[in-house]
């Protein structure tokens, strides 16, 4: 049995003005979309393909849940929970690799 696990993910555009808050089981998969504008939407609207802040979970429903939580969040409870997690912003995402910055 193949364990699936879930990712909450928020992006942001160079400029760090637009955040977007999404979820996926791939997240290595979905930050490729975004930097390559795969998909049609707001992150390629505004150029939103940095990623800057992640979680990860078991189950699909949690991780859904929370990013409800997340998008209902004001920009300053947005920024503070990247900040606590990735400090300097710094996209996380390379060549297919995604950067823990906790560890």
């Amino acid at each position: 049995m193949k364990i699936k696990i879930y990712y909450v993910y928020i992006l942001t555009n160079k400029t760090k003005s637009v955040l977007y808050t999404g979820v996926t089981n791939d997240l290595v998969r979905r930050c490729f979309e975004h930097k390559n504008k795969l998909q049609p939407g707001f992150t390629e609207k505004y150029n939103v393909n940095e990623l800057v802040y992640f979680e990860v979970f078991d189950f699909a429903e949690s991780a859904i849940s929370r990013e409800k939580q997340i998008k209902g969040y004001s920009r300053a409870k947005k920024d503070a929970l990247i900040d606590k997690f990735n400090p300097t912003k710094k996209d996380l995402y390379t060549n297919g690799v995604i950067e823990n910055p906790l560890k």
